[in-house]
C-alpha cells in the first residue's frame, strides 16, 4: 500500500491533470506505472492465457484511452478503479474478436464446467466473454452491485476501499458482494 503522502500526491497530479497541466499525466504514470502494470499482468493471467497482448501492451492501451478524454478521477482508488475498468473492457473487446474470427461470430452460449476448462484457448475465451456478458446483466439489474463485483474481481480493491469510492459501508459491500456472486453462478450455471 503507497503512503499516506504518495495517496496525497497522487490525489493531487490526478487534479492537477484534470485542470489541464501538461505535466501532471507523466509524474502521475512514473508513480503508479508499476502498479498498472501488475494489475494488467494479473488480468492477463486470470484470462487464462487466451490473449496475445502483454501487460504492457494492455496497459498502454489503456493509458491512451483515458489520456484521450481525462475521466473525473476523485482520488487514488478511483484512477485504479478506472484503469481495471479500462483493461476489463480492452481484453473482453480482444476475446470478442478472437472468438469472431474462430467462430465466424455470433453469440456463442456456455456453462462454466470442466468441460469448458479442457477445451483451451477457446473455452477460455467463450468462458470471459460469458462472465463479461452475466455481469453486464448484472449492472442492469444492480448497478452498485455489479460495480461492486467488478471493483472487487477486476480491480483487486479492498472492502473497504470499494465503500469508500462508493460512499457506503462495508456491511453493505458484503452483502452485495454475497448477492453478486450468488447471481453469477446461478447465470453461469444454466
Amino acid at each position: 500500500m503507497p503512503t499516506e503522502p504518495l495517496r496525497d500526491s497522487l490525489t493531487a497530479l490526478l487534479h492537477s491533470w484534470r485542470q489541464g497541466s501538461s505535466t501532471a499525466f507523466g509524474t502521475l504514470i512514473d508513480q503508479v506505472y508499476g502498479q498498472l502494470r501488475a494489475i494488467a499482468a494479473q488480468r492477463l493471467c486470470r484470462s487464462g492465457g487466451f490473449a496475445t497482448l502483454s501487460p504492457t501492451e494492455l496497459i498502454h492501451q489503456a493509458l491512451l484511452g483515458v489520456m484521450a478524454s481525462p475521466p473525473e478521477l476523485e482520488n487514488r482508488v478511483h484512477f485504479f478503479a478506472t484503469m481495471s475498468l479500462a483493461v476489463r473492457s480492452l481484453l473482453v473487446d480482444h476475446a470478442r474478436a478472437r472468438a469472431a474470427g474462430k467462430r465466424g461470430g455470433g453469440m456463442i452460449r456456455v456453462t462454466l464446467s470442466a468441460e469448458l476448462e479442457e477445451r483451451g484457448e477457446v473455452g477460455r475465451t467463450v468462458a470471459l466473454l460469458a462472465i463479461e456478458e452475466a455481469l453486464v446483466q448484472l449492472e442492469r439489474l444492480d448497478a452498485r452491485c455489479g460495480r461492486i463485483l467488478h471493483l472487487t474481481c477486476f480491480a483487486g480493491l479492498s472492502r473497504e476501499e470499494i465503500a469508500g469510492l462508493l460512499g457506503i459501508s462495508v456491511p453493505t459491500v458484503d452483502r452485495d458482494l454475497r448477492f453478486g456472486r450468488a447471481w453469477l453462478k446461478k447465470v453461469l450455471t444454466r
